[in-house]
């Protein structure tokens, strides 16, 4: 089953990541904004990855002093695509 998540970013260059994700497994990222070379760096390098391990990889990374980066906006907007599934999930069950 395939998920899209348009997260606003925040702290960041970029100013918004879409994500698409079938399953478990991360399908494209794209970044609008931000450092052209790192962030199509870090989309190429999720695709195919799984959510959770792109999650432990890179939450928290920090760009210089800023206490966020480009791939720590995208382990929050997984994270928040997971909150939005397992929401639509237990509405659905309780549905039936």
């Amino acid at each position: 089953m395939k998920n899209t998540i348009s997260y606003k970013t925040s702290g960041t260059c970029s100013r918004r990541i879409d994500v698409v994700v079938d399953g478990d497994r991360i399908e494209s990222v794209e970044f609008e904004g931000g450092c052209s070379g790192n962030t199509q760096g870090v989309s190429k390098l999720v695709a195919g990855m799984m959510v959770d391990e792109a999650i432990s990889r890179l939450k928290g990374i920090k760009c210089g002093f800023k206490p966020t980066s480009c791939p720590d906006q995208l382990a929050r907007a997984l994270e928040r695509l997971k909150a939005e599934r397992g929401a639509e999930a237990e509405t659905s069950k309780a549905a039936e």
